[in-house]
């Protein structure tokens, strides 16, 4: 749950990015890390190991001011390898949203599967089975990519798929903002934050865009 100090007109969020080893998780984050402006982020920290490029987290944190009130963005992934499940869970707690990074080779199909079904139990754990999810399917510039109408949608055939390329940047603004929109979403049903802040969910991503310093997606 985001925590939100009305007195000081402070509001934070977290967002995890989930997914199976050497997805494109900590390339999402590397490509994100470039766009904001140097002003509004703080260091990008990560962790490369032998066995997974992230033994522990990424941390992006944007800040920035809109209407008065003072956000602040917390954007994590979470290793790769079902090693390290104890902390995937640690790192979820808390979250107001989750993109899950799916490969698109054709052999990484079950990979992807294992990482949905541990990311679905962990949220149920820390009791955030609820919280929204993105699904990004990174790697669409491989030359044997699944193609779009064999994705796996896990489950929901309307569910919404982003199609991205992380290492080149493609794709990875789309799924940050579509992410952004829906934690918003959720979290001004439970707090009604529009009414209480005076910014509604258009005017917040405007706020990031301009912070983040592209042009706001539009909503798929």
């Amino acid at each position: 749950m985001a925590q939100v100090d009305f007195l000081e007109r402070q509001l934070t969020l977290k967002l995890v990015y989930y997914g199976p080893p050497l997805s494109g998780k900590t390339s999402n984050l590397r490509a994100l890390y470039g766009k904001v402006d140097a002003l509004n982020r703080g260091r990008l920290m990560t962790l490369d190991t032998r066995d997974d490029r992230t033994l522990f987290f990424d941390l992006l944190p944007i800040f920035f001011r809109a209407s008065g009130f003072s956000f602040r963005i917390k954007v994590y992934t979470v290793p790769g390898q079902p090693v390290h499940e104890a902390t995937r869970k640690v790192v979820l707690a808390g979250t107001d949203g989750v993109v899950f990074v799916a490969d698109s080779s054709p052999a990484q199909v079950a990979a992807n599967r294992q990482a949905w079904d541990s990311l679905i139990a962990n949220l149920a754990s820390v009791k955030l089975a609820d919280v929204p999810i993105v699904v990004q399917y990174n790697k669409r510039d491989l030359p044997d990519r699944l193609p779009a109408s064999a994705l796996d949608r896990f489950g929901d055939d309307s569910r919404t798929i982003q199609e991205a390329c992380a290492k080149s940047g493609e794709g990875v603004i789309a799924t940050f903002f579509e992410l952004v929109g829906r934690a918003w979403d959720t979290l001004d049903i439970d707090l009604q934050l529009a009414s209480k802040l005076g910014i509604d969910g258009q005017a917040f991503r405007r706020a990031v865009a301009e912070h983040v310093g592209v042009a706001e997606p539009a909503r798929i």
